[in-house]
């Protein structure tokens, strides 16, 4: 269809099973005993059931739950643990040798601190090496005292992060993925509703196919009593060889096409068996393989379309649904874009920690301390890289909105073509109704007549010909019917299945 090459895998109803309920349901389902009797509406459960694509829609509309809740999560703080191991091969040393330092003392006639220096007693000027006077006391530090082992360190640190102003792309994300939770559950629908037509499909398919290998049986079985009358006449001498012969030739014929009937009646049921989740060999009958009258499907299927309220439709319709739901959430992709051009704040907390410690001088146990602050992040400039992809995203919205267009347009043609080709079914049917019983009684002037000898037997295959035409177009129209309402209800959105 048109519209779902544009959401493929996106991502996306209303009471959805578990994967082992639905197991449940698929072992209860596919334990049909053989020669059960299935109406439409069992066959549709079945297929809800068992079918494998309906159960990995659901599976997307749960997995949507859970990134909407992920999403959620963003607004609330954040809270990490880091840890780690390291080994270093070398000690940490403060200093590379011994050290010296000079010390001061107090002089009580300059009121200051100076250093106490070694001077020459017959000048009295202070004694320099190598240009630089020498202290008279020293303060001795030795490198060992100040070398460290940190051969082995465990370090961690416990952060908290609680957003405060994002540009928006937190709610923006919060509305993406409310959105594609809403449209999982849309395609979940709508995948129902693809398969409730494709065994309403397969169903009638199985019962036209039916109705005709019983008409096929029968006109096997006109054209068998024909060839004996005939064969009849041609030893008396009324008839000639030439008519036993065309008459063979057309039994052969009905024969062959008996045995395509019988074979297409078994496929059919093959293919709907499938569709229903049980083995295809599993022998079944359908309550509507002797149905005669689609009563039930003409008042839907004689709508007239101008009376359609094609907003209502579009409501209704899942597939435009995610169409309108693909454009909201690419607006909302354009904020969270947006939101990279603007300001982020952040409050920062942390509870850090490490063995050796940096507090207490190295000390071989754990100690650690908290500190807390605001992170603020302000784009400058990007040579215009996040303006274009602004630009990007909100040509992406505009193009989507395009396609909604022209979604509703292919909605509108598909209502008025839906409901035109329903209303032609109803009178199809009601045609090939009338021609039923010319046909019948075509044929039965027709072997009144060749009882007679007044007809010939090839104006009595003529007639079994046309009765025979008359009864599969019949069987064609009442069969077609019943998929013309199917695919309006379809088209309308009304085809409601229970999930």
């Amino acid at each position: 269809m048109y519209f779902r090459r544009i959401f493929i895998a996106i991502v996306l109803a209303a009471g959805v099973a578990t994967g082992a309920s639905a197991r449940e349901e698929a072992a209860a389902s596919s334990s049909v005993a053989d020669g059960s009797v299935l109406s439409l509406e069992q066959c549709r459960s079945l297929a809800l059931a068992n079918n494998k694509n309906l159960r990995k829609t659901a599976e997307e509309v749960r997995a949507a739950g859970y990134q909407k809740d992920e999403a959620f999560a963003a607004y609330l703080p954040a809270i990490d643990f880091a840890g780690g191991y390291m080994y270093n091969q070398k000690k940490l040393s403060m200093f590379d040798s011994d050290q010296f330092l000079p010390v001061k003392s107090f002089n009580l006639e300059k009121q200051a601190y100076e250093f106490n220096l070694v001077k020459n007693p017959m000048t009295g000027e202070p004694i320099t090496v190598n240009g630089q006077p020498v202290p008279e006391q020293v303060a001795f530090l030795p490198k060992e005292s100040l070398t460290y082992d940190i051969h082995n360190v465990f370090f961690g640190a416990v952060t908290l992060t609680q957003p405060i102003f994002m540009g928006g792309k937190i709610v923006a994300m919060n509305k993406i993925t409310g959105y594609a939770e809403d449209m999982a559950r849309a395609k979940h629908s709508e995948t129902a509703r693809d398969i409730i037509y494709a065994v309403d499909a397969a169903y009638w398919q199985v019962v036209s196919l039916k109705a005709k290998q019983e008409l096929a049986e029968s006109y096997v079985n006109l054209l068998d009593t024909l060839r004996r009358n005939v064969g009849l006449m041609v030893e008396q001498g009324v008839a000639t060889r030439r008519d036993e012969l065309t008459v063979d030739v057309k039994l052969n014929s009905a024969q062959v096409d008996l045995t395509k009937v019988n074979n297409g009646v078994a496929l059919s049921r093959m293919a709907l068996a499938q569709l229903c989740g049980f083995p295809i060999h599993t022998s079944f009958t359908l309550a509507d393989e002797n149905a005669d009258s689609p009563a039930a499907a003409v008042a839907a299927a004689a709508t007239d379309p101008r009376a359609i309220d094609m907003n209502e439709v579009y409501a209704r319709r899942d597939d435009l649904r995610q169409l309108e739901l693909g454009v909201k959430i690419f607006g909302q992709k354009e904020k969270v874009v947006r939101a990279e051009m603007m300001p982020s704040l952040a409050l920062v907390g942390s509870y850090s920690f490490s063995n050796p410690n940096l507090y207490d001088g190295f000390k071989k146990r754990f100690n650690g301390a908290f500190s807390v602050g605001a992170m603020l992040t302000i784009p400058i400039w990007h040579w215009g890289g996040n303006y274009n992809k602004y630009r990007a995203a909100k040509a992406q919205t505009a193009a989507l909105r395009m396609d909604l267009e022209n979604a509703r347009e292919m909605i509108d043609l598909q209502v008025n073509q839906a409901s035109f080709k329903a209303a032609e079914a109803v009178k199809t049917h009601t045609m090939t109704q009338t021609n039923l019983e010319h046909a019948d009684e075509n044929l039965r002037c027709a072997n009144v007549g060749f009882r007679d000898g007044v007809m010939t037997v090839d104006n009595v295959m003529e007639a079994q010909t046309a009765w025979l035409k008359a009864h599969s177009e019949n069987i064609d129209a009442r069969i077609d019917v019943y998929l013309c309402d199917v695919y309006l209800s379809k088209v309308l959105g009304t085809l409601n299945p229970t999930l």
